[in-house]
C-alpha cells in the first residue's frame, strides 16, 4: 500500500470536504513506508499552490496521522471565541497563531490517544465537542462525519453536503484523474 493511486482514493473518500474547502481539516492514518511517503511529500507540494495542506501530527510504528487543511479556513475556525476558549481553557497557545496550535495538537497526540478538542480543529461545532467529552461519546442525536449533541437538522445537511463532494471527488479519481491534477493551480 502506498501507491499515488491509494493515495488519491484515500484523500478523495476521507478529506473530500477539507480538499474543497467546505471543512478547515480532515485527518486521515496513512503508512509510513518510505513508499507510501513519497506520494504524500509529492502531493504535499502540488496541493500547497491551492492553498491545501497536508501534515504529519503523529508518527507511530507503521502509521502516521495526516492532516488535510486549509490554513485561511483552519485559522478562522480556531479564532471562534467559543472555540479559541475550549482550546485555551485545554493549555493550547491560542494567540501564537496556526502553527503554534497544530505543534501544540501534535504533542497532545503523541501523549495520549485522541484529545477531543481535535474535533474543534476538524470544524465539529464547540457543543458537539463538548457534547462527545461529556457524554463519552454516547447519547448523541445523530452519527455522520461526526456525533452531534447540537443542532442535528444542521449537522444533517452539513452531512449531506460532505456526501456529496465526496461522491463527486471520488467519481472523478475513478475516472483517472489525480487529486494533484484536480487541484492545480489555475
Amino acid at each position: 500500500m502506498g501507491s499515488h493511486r491509494e493515495l488519491d482514493r484515500a484523500l478523495a473518500y476521507y478529506c473530500a470536504p477539507s480538499l474543497v474547502g467546505i471543512k478547515p481539516a480532515d485527518l486521515i492514518a496513512w503508512p509510513l513506508t518510505p513508499e507510501a511517503q513519497v506520494p504524500v511529500a509529492e502531493y504535499a507540494a502540488a496541493l500547497e499552490a491551492r492553498s491545501i495542506c497536508l501534515r504529519i501530527l503523529r508518527q507511530g510504528r507503521e502509521r502516521c496521522l495526516l492532516l488535510v487543511y486549509r490554513p485561511r479556513r483552519l485559522a478562522e475556525q480556531l479564532s471562534c471565541p467559543a472555540v479559541s476558549d475550549m482550546l485555551a481553557a485545554e493549555g493550547y497557545p491560542v494567540d501564537d497563531g496556526i502553527e503554534a496550535m497544530l505543534a501544540h495538537l501534535s504533542q497532545r497526540l503523541c501523549q495520549e490517544a485522541f484529545p477531543h478538542e481535535i474535533g474543534l480543529f476538524l470544524g465539529y461545532p464547540p457543543e458537539d465537542v463538548e457534547g462527545f467529552r461529556r457524554n463519552k461519546g454516547q447519547n448523541y442525536k445523530l452519527c455522520g462525519w461526526w456525533k452531534v449533541y447540537g443542532d442535528a437538522e444542521e449537522a444533517g445537511a452539513f452531512f449531506q453536503r460532505c456526501d456529496r463532494c465526496r461522491a463527486a471527488l471520488c467519481r472523478q479519481i475513478r475516472a483517472g484523474r489525480s487529486l494533484p491534477e484536480l487541484f492545480r493551480a489555475s
